[in-house]
């Protein structure tokens, strides 16, 4: 009988033990695509919140006291970092207290040439200096975002680092398969056939990883106004060109890239682009690696 009491306690105390593990780390991350990243590699230890959701745009959202409560309420909290998140967003994170950590920490960057938009507005308390931070479009550096975001849930929770460990592992090379099969997927278009025409300035890191070349009217933040100038020199390119891949994005007033390309004589694909945020439940960009896939079969297609 004692053993058997001995034998129940024992069960009763690895209950406990488990279920304690089991109480999911509190994570906030800015938006959905860091989001997911996270909870790619949190698994089940972690409960991943975000605060610019799926077809939102992080550059013009304000954060809400909801907002602030679910910060103050986290163990840690991932931004991007480089400019991205808005002046009120940034703020929170910082009043808050709460441990935080830019997931683009230490990736090399891109400098913004403001001149090859000539645009204005690009400020309101939203401003990227001069460098694009839109890393995440290149698969090969997230890997360094990966590792980054695993290194900040490791300080959160030092009891999971062999879980995030392992999962990191398998996430980055999740990425590198992504990155060869993206490689592999330009190079079916002829060099000089690969131009790319989207609302916003988001794509850089991809065009620089594969050797495509992308056009847009606006600038790095969506807050930025194209100029008349701009979009006159744009129109005047895609019909000399013959640019042939025009696309809207799910996070974006289509309005201007459609009347570009109506003044420019070509056809916007019906399809989107996901360029700062994932699609909602459904939809084809529901993860970053759906996303990725998403892009670059689209683009492909267009560009043929």
């Amino acid at each position: 009988m004692t053993r058997f009491f001995k034998a129940l306690l024992a069960t009763c105390t690895l209950a406990a033990s488990q279920s304690f593990a089991a109480a999911p780390v509190p994570v906030v991350a800015s938006f959905s695509i860091l989001g997911d990243v996270a909870r790619a590699i949190g698994g089940e230890r972690v409960k991943v919140e975000t605060l610019v959701g799926p077809n939102q745009d992080a550059h013009v959202y304000q954060a809400k006291p909801a907002d602030i409560q679910k910060i103050r309420a986290a163990k840690v909290v991932l931004v991007n970092g480089l400019g991205f998140e808005g002046a009120s967003i940034q703020r929170a994170v910082r009043d808050s207290k709460v441990y935080s950590l830019a997931a683009s920490k230490g990736i090399p960057t891109i400098k913004v040439e403001e001149d090859d938009h000539d645009h204005k507005g690009h400020d309101h308390g939203h401003d990227h200096g001069d460098v694009d931070p839109h890393v995440w479009t290149n698969p090969a550096v997230m890997q360094r975002y990966a590792q980054n975001v695993a290194g900040a849930l490791i300080i959160a929770d030092p009891e999971g680092r062999l879980y995030y460990g392992q999962r990191l592992l398998d996430y980055q090379q999740t990425l590198r398969e992504l990155d060869t099969w993206a490689a592999q997927q330009f190079d079916s278009v002829p060099k000089a056939e690969r131009k790319v025409l989207t609302g916003h300035d988001a794509f850089a890191y991809l065009g620089k990883r594969y050797d495509v070349q992308f056009l847009s009217p606006q600038g790095t933040s969506t807050e930025s106004e194209a100029s008349a100038r701009t979009v006159a020199k744009l129109i005047q390119q895609v019909k000399q060109e013959k640019v042939k891949a025009v696309f809207v994005e799910n996070i974006k007033d289509p309005r201007l890239v459609q009347q570009l390309a109506k003044e420019a004589g070509v056809t916007v694909q019906t399809a989107p682009l996901y360029a700062d945020a994932l699609s909602p439940a459904g939809g084809p960009a529901t993860s970053y690696v759906n996303m990725m896939r998403h892009n670059v079969t689209q683009m492909v297609k267009a560009m043929k």
